[in-house]
C-alpha cells in the first residue's frame, strides 16, 4: 500500500473509532488518540512536503518519481487512483469519475497547513474542552472535518473535490452546532449549511457544464497544455451572448464564493462562531474559508487563458467584500466576531490577488496568484494563532464581549505576547509573516488595477485599526472588575500559541515563489520598495489611531462614533444585510410564494394520498367479508372457480 494513503486513511479511522466507541474509551483516550492520530498524519504531510519539494521526488506505488520535469517546473504526480463510477459511453468514452490524490506545489502546501492547524486545534481543544459534555463527539467530528479537508485539497477530479467539499459543509454544520441544546447553535448550523448549500448548487452546476464539453474531470486534462481541452471544446460557445465557459466558471466560483463567505453569501461566517472556539480556529484558519480560493486556484489556467473577465469579477467582488467586511469589523465587540470579520477580509484579499494575477514567462510571473498561496498560508497561522489566544481569554474571562476585558496583560502574558505578535502580522508590519504576503497583494494590485489597488491599500489600514482596537480592548484600556481572578491557560493551550507565534514569525522568510507560481516555475521575487513602504506606513497610522484611542480609556471613541452615528449603525447592524435575506425569506418567499405552494401541497398532494387511503379502506371494508372462516364457504368459491376456469378453457 502506498503510505500517501494514510494521510485520509487515519483521520477517517479515528472518525469512525471515536464515533464509535469514544464514550467507552472515555474523554481522556478519546483526545489521546484524536491527537496521536493527526500526530501521525502531520509528520506524513510534513514528509510529503520535504520530499517534494527539497527532495524534488516523492515514492509513489513503490517507484519514486520525479517531482521536476525537464524545463525545471513541478510536476502533478498521482497516487491511488482508481475507477469509482464509469459513465463512458459511445459520444464519451473517458467520462469517468476517479478516486485518486494528487500532489502538485498547492496540493502539498495545502496538506501542510491543514495538518499544522488541525494538529494545533486537537492538542489545544484537550484543555480547552475539558469536562465538556460530548467531547469524545467533538473529537470524531475534528478528526471527519481534517479527513474531508485533506480529501478535497488531494483530489484528482473536479467531482471528487465536489465530494469531499460538502462532506466539510457537514463537518462544520457538526462543529457549529456541536452545543446543540443552545437554539442559537443550532440556529447558526442551519444557517451554515442552507446558505453555503445554495452556493454549491451554482457549483455543481458550473461542473455539470465544464464536464458535458470537455467530456472528463480530471483536472491535469481541464488545466492541461493552458487549458487547450477548454479551449477546444468549449472555446467559441455562447449562450445568450455569454461565453459558455464564462458561465460555467463563474458557477464555479460561486460555489466557492459561498464557501469562503464572499458577498452576498458572507452572512454564514460571524454565526459561526457559535461552536466552540477551537474550531472556529479550523474553520476560518485552514479548512472550509479557504476552500474557495484554493478552488479557483486550482483552475485557475482555465480561469485566465479562457475568462480573463471572470477573473475580473472575482477581483471586484473580492475587494467590495474586503472592504466591507473590515468596516464591520471596526464596530464589533464581541472578540470573535471581530475576528470573524477578518477573517472575511483576509480571505477577501486572497481572492483580489487570484483576480489580478498575470500569467507569463516573465520576472513577476502570476505574481497574484504567488501573493495570493503565500497569504493563504500564513494567513492560517496567524488567524488559528488569533483564534486561540480569543480562547484563552474567553477561557479566562468567561465572556466575549471587549466590557468584559483589559488590562489582561497582567494575567496572560502568554496570551498576550502571541496575539501581539499576531496582530503585527495581519497588520503587515515587518519581519512578521503577513507583512510579505500582503505586499505581493498589493503589488500585484497596482501593476493590475490602480482602483483595487487603493481599496486594498485603505482596508489594510483599516485591519491594522480594528485588529489593535481589538487588542488594546483586551490587554490594555481599563481593568473592569473581575468576579475572579483570570489566570493563564494550561500548557496544553499554551503550546499551541506558541508554536503558531513561531510560524507566524518566520513564515515570511520562506522563499514562497521558488515552490508555488501559476506556471510551476519557481522564480525569486524582488521587493517592491515604493508600495512595502506605503503599506507600512498605512498600516502604522491605523495602529496609531487606534492606540490613541483606545489604549488607555477616554471620551474619543463616543466622539468619533457621535461623528459617524449613522454609518456607526449601520456597520455595527452588519449594513443589516441578515435582515434583508430574512425579509426576503420570510416575508416573500415564504409568505407570498410559498403560500400557494403550501396550499397545493396540503389540499391537492396530501388530498390525493388520503383518498387512496379512503379507497383502499373501503375496498377493505367490503371484501374483508370473504374471509368469513367458514370451510363450506371457501369449499364452493373454490369449486366455482375450477368449474370457471375449465369453461373458459374450453371456450378458448
Amino acid at each position: 500500500m502506498d503510505y500517501t494513503v494514510l494521510l485520509l486513511a487515519i483521520p477517517f479511522l479515528m472518525f469512525l473509532l471515536l464515533g464509535l466507541v469514544g464514550q467507552k474509551l472515555g474523554p481522556k483516550m478519546a483526545g489521546i488518540l484524536g491527537t496521536a492520530g493527526l500526530s501521525v498524519v502531520t509528520v506524513l504531510a510534513y514528509y510529503v512536503a520535504y520530499s517534494y519539494f527539497l527532495n524534488k521526488g516523492l515514492t509513489l506505488n513503490g517507484v519514486l518519481e520525479s517531482a521536476v520535469n525537464g524545463d525545471g517546473s513541478w510536476k502533478a504526480l498521482t497516487s491511488f487512483n482508481f475507477t469509482w463510477l464509469d459513465l463512458s459511453n459511445a459520444n464519451r468514452p473517458d467520462l469517468r469519475i476517479e478516486i485518486g490524490m494528487l500532489f502538485d506545489p498547492i496540493s502539498v502546501m495545502m496538506l501542510v497547513v491543514i495538518t499544522t492547524v488541525s494538529l494545533m486545534v486537537h492538542i489545544y481543544s484537550i484543555g480547552y474542552m475539558h469536562g465538556e459534555e460530548g467531547f469524545e463527539r467533538y473529537y470524531s467530528i475534528l478528526s471527519l472535518f481534517s479527513f474531508a479537508m485533506l480529501g478535497l485539497v488531494v483530489a484528482t477530479n473536479i467531482f471528487q473535490m465536489y465530494i469531499f467539499w460538502e462532506l466539510v459543509g457537514v463537518s462544520s454544520f457538526l462543529l457549529i452546532g456541536f452545543y446543540y441544546k443552545k437554539p442559537s447553535a443550532v440556529k447558526a448550523a442551519k444557517k451554515a449549511f442552507i446558505v453555503t448549500r445554495f452556493a454549491d448548487m451554482f457549483f455543481l452546476v458550473g461542473i455539470l457544464i465544464l464536464s458535458y464539453y470537455t467530456k472528463t474531470f480530471s483536472f491535469e486534462q481541464i488545466n492541461g497544455d493552458h487549458a487547450a481541452l477548454v479551449h477546444t471544446t468549449m472555446g467559441g460557445l455562447t449562450f445568450m451572448g455569454c461565453s459558455v465557459t464564462a458561465i460555467a466558471l463563474t458557477l464555479i466560483f460561486l460555489g466557492g464564493a459561498g464557501k469562503s463567505a464572499m458577498f452576498p453569501f458572507q452572512i454564514w461566517l460571524p454565526d459561526a462562531m457559535e461552536g466552540p472556539t477551537p474550531s472556529s480556529a479550523l474553520i476560518h484558519a485552514a479548512t472550509m474559508v479557504v476552500a474557495g480560493v484554493y478552488l479557483v486556484a486550482r483552475l485557475f489556467p482555465v480561469y485566465f487563458f479562457e475568462a480573463t473577465s471572470v477573473l475580473t469579477f472575482i477581483a471586484y467582488v473580492g475587494a467590495f467584500t474586503s472592504l466591507f467586511a473590515a468596516l464591520i469589523a471596526c464596530t464589533q465587540t464581541d472578540i470573535k466576531r471581530v475576528l470573524a470579520f477578518s477573517t472575511i477580509s483576509q480571505i477577501a484579499y486572497m481572492m483580489v490577488a487570484l483576480g489580478v494575477s498575470g500569467y507569463a514567462s516573465a520576472h513577476e510571473a502570476g505574481l497574484g496568484f504567488t501573493a495570493s498561496m503565500w497569504h493563504l498560508f500564513t494567513h492560517a497561522m496567524f488567524k488559528a494563532l488569533l483564534f486561540m489566544c480569543a480562547g484563552a481569554i474567553i477561557h479566562a474571562v468567561h465572556s466575549n464581549e471587549m466590557d468584559d476585558m483589559g488590562n489582561m496583560r497582567k494575567y496572560l502574558p502568554i496570551t498576550h505576547w502571541t496575539f501581539l505578535i499576531a496582530c503585527f502580522a495581519i497588520a503587515g508590519i515587518p519581519p512578521f509573516s503577513g507583512f510579505f504576503s500582503k505586499d505581493e497583494i498589493l503589488t500585484a494590485a497596482f501593476e493590475s488595477n490602480m482602483i483595487i489597488y487603493v481599496c486594498q491599500a485603505f482596508v489594510a489600514g483599516l485591519t491594522a485599526f480594528y485588529m489593535f482596537r481589538l487588542y488594546f480592548r483586551i490587554f490594555w484600556y481599563n481593568e473592569p472588575t473581575f468576579h475572579h481572578t483570570p489566570h493563564e491557560a494550561p500548557k496544553s493551550m499554551t503550546i499551541p500559541l506558541i508554536v503558531l507565534a513561531a510560524f507566524t514569525c518566520v513564515g515570511g522568510f520562506i522563499p514562497f515563489s521558488e515552490f508555488i507560481t501559476a506556471e510551476s516555475i519557481g522564480y525569486e521575487i524582488e521587493m517592491n520598495t515604493t508600495i512595502a513602504t506605503i503599506s507600512v506606513v498605512v498600516a502604522l497610522i491605523g495602529i496609531a489611531i487606534a492606540t490613541f484611542m483606545y489604549k488607555k480609556q477616554n471620551e474619543w471613541p463616543d466622539k468619533v462614533t457621535a461623528i459617524f452615528k449613522n454609518f456607526y449603525v449601520w456597520a455595527y447592524h452588519r449594513f443589516y444585510i441578515d435582515e434583508v435575506y430574512l425579509f426576503i425569506t420570510n416575508k416573500i418567499i415564504f409568505g407570498i410564494i410559498c403560500t400557494f405552494i403550501a396550499w397545493f401541497d396540503r389540499h391537492i398532494i396530501d388530498g390525493f394520498m388520503n383518498l387512496l387511503a379512503w379507497t383502499t379502506n373501503l375496498v377493505s371494508d367490503e371484501t374483508k367479508e370473504v374471509q368469513s372462516g367458514s370451510v363450506q364457504q371457501y369449499a364452493w368459491v373454490f369449486i366455482m372457480g375450477v368449474v370457471t376456469i375449465v369453461a373458459l378453457a374450453l371456450y378458448l
